[in-house]
């Protein structure tokens, strides 16, 4: 099972200036809904990596900041690892 830490919102916001005040590891958009964008990130706290997410307003009328529900923001520690895939490809087209 993945190791877990629970983090204070203030502590992310505040201390390490997350999400935007810092240097992130990694920013993905993983999912848009209609008034907001889902982060995935990966942040450096003590030497050690973690992965969370956040959402925010997808225009400038949706006021929604980071974790703006949440006192505690639960994230997963994590390790770059080389990770091989398979990927479906099209087949080309032998020349006649």
């Amino acid at each position: 099972m993945a190791r877990m830490k629970v983090f204070n919102k203030e502590y992310l916001t505040k201390e390490l200036g997350l999400p935007y005040d810092c240097e992130l590891i990694e920013d993905d958009i993983i999912d848009t809904t209609r008034w907001s964008i889902v982060h995935e990130i990966v942040f450096e706290d003590n030497g050690k990596f973690y992965m969370t997410t956040y959402s925010e307003g997808a225009t400038e009328y949706q006021n929604e900041r980071p974790w703006e529900y949440e006192d505690e923001v639960k994230c997963t520690e994590v390790e770059l690892k080389e990770v091989k895939v398979k990927k479906w490809i099209p087949v080309e087209e032998q020349g006649e």
